[in-house]
């Protein structure tokens, strides 16, 4: 094979790597979103409190979804490159 083109292996490797990723960041994503919302819904809040915890669930789960998918590349980036 030519220098500088990935291996089939190489490939492969790295579409199992974005798609643990994804499920990975899916899954906290969910896990922050409950985390937040759920005491809120046991407990009842007003319509004006219930928005915003809603608002912030959001903005945090996604947060934290994408610096999960981040993390995991650049993780695996750093173990190709030291040849792991």
């Amino acid at each position: 094979m030519d220098m500088g083109r990935e291996s089939r292996w190489e490939k492969d490797a790295m579409t199992v790597e974005i798609m643990f990723a994804l499920v990975t960041a899916a899954v906290l994503a969910a896990a922050v979103f409950g985390a937040l919302l759920v005491p809120a819904l046991v407990v009842g809040v007003s319509e004006p409190a219930g928005k915003s915890l809603l608002v912030v669930g959001i903005v945090l789960a996604a947060f934290a979804a994408v610096r999960r998918v981040v993390r995991v590349l650049l993780r695996f980036d750093a173990r190709r490159h030291r040849g792991r």
